[in-house]
């Protein structure tokens, strides 16, 4: 065998680094969550992700990672093993249609060291087009230090550049709307949505009691890390969180323990969206404490997202 000498590579360490931030659609490392991936079988992967101990977005509260980080986690692996594994090309858009996860909050805790996380993903209900996948759903299943995270499933569709511009309607890869987005209105009170700085509020004021104008900062460094011709789905889910936040104050923080959302319509930049609480809103807590609260999203008088969320208490 030869010596570290005589061959230097041998004394290398195996060094850990992220997918590339175009498999997840991402314009900035830092936001890169994911770090490898493997086939497990047929139409199964093992997908690695470290979570940092600080963000400046996903904030840790109570000492508990927030769930939102394990929606980004969940939003980059389906891109990832869309690219890498069924050979979607980069360039085809992928639409969320349905989103669910349920989250463990016992595992969330924060540690000494980042969370090493396994996501172990198996794929179903995949339609090809011309080889290509043009719709699938994923079943994962989150684990870390051996604990079950989290459970989440997720449906989405793939579409070449041809096929989103017909969907579209012209709007396909028009980054004016986008540019030229108007100024996000001014934010709610901090307190009545649990952020600390105002431009994490993606809820604005209106005179109608549990109704509000979705805020749309596109200068957000996270949320908008790179132009895009509609409202992501992230901060959709977060209006989610900061709505039942605001319906149901807790005064030492809560997290949004599970969550379901159906994606609708896309939301667009050029006039309103509005964010309402559904009756599940005054809906009385369950025996462990959660709150049950619903929302709706409504564009042009249409019903662009709806989502229940659960939210518990993480007072210590």
């Amino acid at each position: 065998m030869l010596t570290t000498a005589e061959n230097p590579a041998a004394a290398r360490p195996l060094l850990t680094t992220t997918v590339a931030k175009e498999y997840v659609h991402r314009a900035a490392l830092a936001e890169v969550f994911l770090t490898e991936w493997t086939k497990a079988g047929t139409a199964s992967f093992t997908v690695s992700a470290q979570w940092p101990r600080s963000h400046s977005f996903y904030e840790c509260e109570n000492g508990l990672y927030d769930p939102l980080l394990l929606c980004e986690t969940v939003r980059q692996t389906f891109p990832l093993l869309a690219h890498v594994a069924y050979d979607v090309p980069l360039g085809h858009q992928l639409s969320w249609s349905r989103f669910q996860y349920s989250v463990n909050m016992d595992a969330m805790g924060l540690e000494l060291n980042p969370a090493e996380l396994e996501l172990h993903v198996t794929c179903s209900d995949i339609r090809f087009f011309r080889s290509i996948p043009a719709s699938m759903s994923m079943h994962i299943e989150a684990v870390r230090g051996g604990a079950l995270l989290a459970v989440a499933d997720t449906h989405f569709g793939c579409h070449s550049p041809a096929v989103y511009r017909r969907l579209r309607a012209g709007r396909a890869g028009d980054f004016g709307a986008f540019l030229n987005a108007p100024a996000a209105p001014r934010p709610v009170e901090r307190t009545t949505v649990n952020r600390h700085r105002l431009r994490d509020i993606v809820l604005s004021p209106t005179q109608q009691r549990q109704r509000w104008q979705l805020r749309v900062d596109t200068g957000h460094p996270v949320l908008f890390d790179h132009p895009v011709d509609h409202v992501p789905g992230m901060l959709l889910l977060e209006s989610v969180r900061q709505v039942a936040h605001a319906v149901r104050p807790f005064p030492a923080g809560a997290a949004p323990a599970s969550m379901d959302a159906t994606f609708k319509k896309y939301v667009e930049f050029d006039e309103p969206c509005w964010i309402e609480t559904a009756p599940a809103a005054e809906a009385a807590p369950t025996r462990d404490g959660r709150q049950t609260v619903r929302v709706n999203a409504f564009q042009g008088e249409e019903l662009a997202f709806t989502a229940t969320t659960e939210m518990v208490d993480t007072a210590p």
